[in-house]
């Protein structure tokens, strides 16, 4: 049986390993394939391809779009993606200008409010010059430099939304997301669908409107399901007539308690799942 990961992050949004780093470890896992799906980027893709061909890893390009849903921050994954296509480059352009706003605002409430003797180009020098900087960074620069005594203090006190150094993300509606991911010839998956808090009729709803717009899969294999989980999205895919993805979502360092390709440790996510993700709709 062979196995796949089909969620995962580099330095190039929120994660920790560069995405040569990743595919590496991919292949030390004896993954037959694993997806690179940063934050509203496509930076991480040419060499993490690359180095998937030297390690004998089928690479997935990909990427997870945060989008605004009636107020709840809800995230679409697109797998297979052609990273050039013009429409979705421009987009990204943009979102990468809107993000290195929001990080300058948020350092400035860190300095004022906080009294953290932080700057930008702190966070280059410690984490890379070529690092997409993400809140996940700031926590981890006030936990490391003993601000705080955990990056979940961090966000509890300063970062997380509604806190006192926190500025909202400018967000896309999923609907945007889907059409660009379709655009670019890839495929369009309702992420962690769990993770929204939604009750089954809301997330039903939210679920059917977005097909409408050409949503194609939901991650119904995911590392935080637990009971009846996986066999509930299984179930809404099969009632909305939409196929199922599955991923770990793994962070690296910045979620220590996931490993890539099983999760907490019982995830698996077989191969036939994206071979039937590329059948034809």
């Amino acid at each position: 049986m062979k196995y796949i990961d089909l969620h995962t992050h580099s330095t190039c949004s929120d994660g920790t390993f560069t995405p040569a780093g990743l595919a590496a470890h991919a292949a030390g896992k004896g993954l037959a394939a694993f997806a690179l799906t940063d934050h509203d980027t496509t930076d991480g893709l040419p060499e993490a391809a690359a180095a998937a061909a030297k390690y004998g890893v089928e690479f997935v390009p990909g990427i997870e779009f945060s989008t605004d849903y009636e107020g709840r921050d809800i995230h679409i994954v697109g797998l297979d993606i052609d990273p050039g296509e013009e429409e979705l480059s421009a987009k990204l352009q943009s979102f990468r200008k809107n993000r290195e706003t929001r990080n300058e605002e948020m350092l400035e409430l860190l300095r004022r409010i906080g009294g953290f003797d932080i700057t930008m180009e702190d966070l280059k020098k410690t984490y890379g010059e070529h690092t997409v900087i993400t809140r996940a960074h700031f926590g981890r620069w006030l936990f490391e430099h003993g601000c705080v005594k955990s990056i979940s203090e961090a966000f509890d006190r300063y970062l997380g939304d509604g806190c006192p150094c926190f500025v909202e993300k400018k967000k896309t509606r999923p609907q945007t997301a889907i059409r660009l991911i379709l655009g670019a010839g890839g495929i369009p998956v309702l992420a962690h669908p769990l993770l929204y808090h939604m009750t089954p009729e809301e997330l039903e709803d939210m679920t059917r409107s977005l097909k409408e717009a050409g949503l194609q899969a939901i991650e119904a294999i995911y590392s935080s399901n637990t009971g009846m989980d996986e066999s509930n999205m299984r179930r809404l895919a099969r009632k909305l007539g939409l196929k199922i993805s599955g991923g770990s979502d793994f962070h690296g360092k910045n979620k220590p308690l996931l490993e890539i390709g099983s999760g907490r440790g019982n995830l698996k996510i077989p191969y036939e799942v994206l071979e039937d993700l590329r059948k034809a709709p």
